[in-house]
């Protein structure tokens, strides 16, 4: 295996994390617009915390999370149903040598956070470390 390989094995190119960014940049804009064609789109505010490219940049899985975290399901049917329009407008902004696909998932790094709080928070982990203080 050469440098390069290992490299690539070990997380997205600079090129996928640079061409990820420009696309949350640009969603979020027109998201932040307001003006969507769609009813639930546009009555909500959406945040897009990331954005991961394919390593041949032909995919973006788009996360996002609407504002309180407020009817994700919706939300992510309501981007699906306009996958077309999004991804013309992400073009339109983005200069690429192909328009990447684009997919919608909810980031639920916010959840996992919680539950790791309320993990540390819970009384059999206070106890263990009261105890492990002890010794």
């Amino acid at each position: 295996m050469t440098k390069h390989q290992s490299h690539r094995d070990s997380g997205p190119s600079q090129r996928q994390l640079r061409v990820g960014e420009l696309i949350r940049h640009a969603l979020a804009e027109v998201l932040a617009r307001g003006d969507m064609p769609d009813e639930v789109l546009a009555s909500h505010v959406i945040t897009v915390p990331e954005v991961r490219m394919s390593a041949d940049l032909r995919l973006a899985t788009i996360y996002v999370m609407p504002l309180g975290g407020q009817d994700q399901a919706a939300v992510v049917a309501a981007l699906e149903r306009n996958k077309k329009f999004l991804r013309g407008e992400i073009v339109r902004r983005v200069s690429m040598k192909f328009a990447p696909d684009i997919r919608f998932r909810i980031d639920e790094r916010f959840d996992e956070a919680e539950r790791i709080e309320r993990l540390l928070r819970s009384p059999e982990v206070a106890r263990d470390l009261k105890k492990n203080e002890k010794e």
